[in-house]
């Protein structure tokens, strides 16, 4: 018996919490200019593609996107550039070839206003808990030091579905 994949859920107008690891748990992301290379890929895939980042969290083996594609949108095409692009440019950039990311990205919807300030939490603690900075807000490769800097355009302002979570955060 074939071991089938369980089949995305996808939902138009959703937002979701993607996750994406590295391959082998490897700290690929670990230095700056690697960092800066998948936000560039993260502001190019925003203007190739019509999406929503509203938070995100880029850390040594692992990201988190909260994304809400718009009307017609479609996350796994999203994903695939974003993941694909970011592969080719670490491979060629260390004359490597092979996987770079680990089996397929983890994607959940968000549903409810509650789930989301949860979710944009998590987000946000994940440098605090890896013991990077003492701060969220501190962590230069997070949304949230976009948010408290009031550094809008390639993180979406709050708006009325981030609103609480942003009030809690004092943005």
């Amino acid at each position: 018996m074939l071991d089938m994949r369980k089949p995305r859920e996808l939902q138009q107008g959703a937002t979701y919490h993607v996750s994406a690891r590295s391959n082998r748990q490897e700290f690929i992301l670990e230095s700056k200019t690697l960092k800066d290379m998948l936000l560039r890929i993260l502001k190019r895939a925003k203007e190739k593609y019509q999406f929503k980042l509203k938070h995100y969290c880029i850390m040594s083996n692992h990201i988190h996107l909260l994304i809400e594609p718009k009307w017609k949108e479609d996350l796994p095409r999203i994903m695939q550039w974003i993941l694909s692009r970011f592969a080719s440019q670490f491979n060629r950039h260390f004359n490597l070839f092979g996987h770079v990311w680990w089996d397929r990205y983890r994607s959940n919807i968000v549903r409810t206003i509650r789930r989301l300030c949860e979710t944009f939490h998590y987000i946000s603690q994940n440098p605090v808990k890896a013991g990077i900075v003492q701060s969220a807000d501190s962590y230069e490769y997070s949304g949230l030091y976009y948010y408290k800097r009031k550094l809008y355009g390639f993180i979406e302002p709050p708006g009325p579905d981030l609103l609480t979570e942003a009030q809690l955060l004092g943005i």
